[in-house]
């Protein structure tokens, strides 16, 4: 097969050398909400390609790739005094696979927890390309379905205008749940 990135003969659907070069992380943050920060790992222009591939049947192994060079570089490195669970942010199945559980599991360590199937949203109405405006008036209605009082960081694929980060954020408030912060792999305004 053929790199994605580079176009060059590949065992793997990246190649090891576009993993090393193209998919280097850099942390950076943005504050949503007051005292609210979400981390990114990428420049969304950089790796675009990359993320629209959630939308074909080789997704998953594209966003495994990007989960393992970052949430599992930044979960080995994090420390916090009590459990941590990663929530993704509505992980649901489409095209076989959930993009935003896989970079949830990725986060998997001895502080870092996963906790699936916990924030769902009811509103289905796609943001992809939407103004702010829109998303505030068509909200994802989130229901949380998960343990009380617990420290949680959020995650997703892509923030742009922070307003879902900031409504899952307040439903796990109101559930007593302490959000720490939110990590996404790519920030469109990066």
């Amino acid at each position: 097969m053929r790199c994605l990135a580079c176009g060059k003969l590949s065992f793997e659907i990246i190649c090891k050398n576009c993993q090393t070069t193209l998919l280097s992380t850099s942390l950076h943050s943005r504050e949503v909400a007051k005292d609210f920060f979400v981390y990114s790992f990428y420049n969304y222009t950089d790796i675009s390609k990359l993320l629209n591939a959630k939308y074909h049947f080789f997704g998953d192994k594209i966003l495994q790739i990007l989960a393992s060079n970052s949430f599992k570089k930044f979960s080995s490195s994090f420390t916090f005094s009590n459990q941590v669970y990663a929530i993704s942010i509505d992980d649901v199945v489409t095209k076989d696979f959930s993009h935003s559980a896989i970079l949830a599991q990725n986060l998997k360590s001895h502080i870092i927890k996963p906790y699936f199937n916990v924030l769902k949203a009811q509103n289905r109405v796609s943001y992809a390309g939407k103004s702010l405006e829109f998303r505030q008036k068509n909200k994802r209605d989130f229901i949380y379905s998960g343990k009380q009082y617990l420290n949680i960081i959020l995650v997703d694929d892509i923030i742009t205008t922070g307003a879902t980060m900031q409504e899952a954020k307040i439903i796990l408030e109101k559930n007593n749940c302490e959000v720490l912060f939110g990590l996404v792999l790519s920030d469109a305004k990066y």
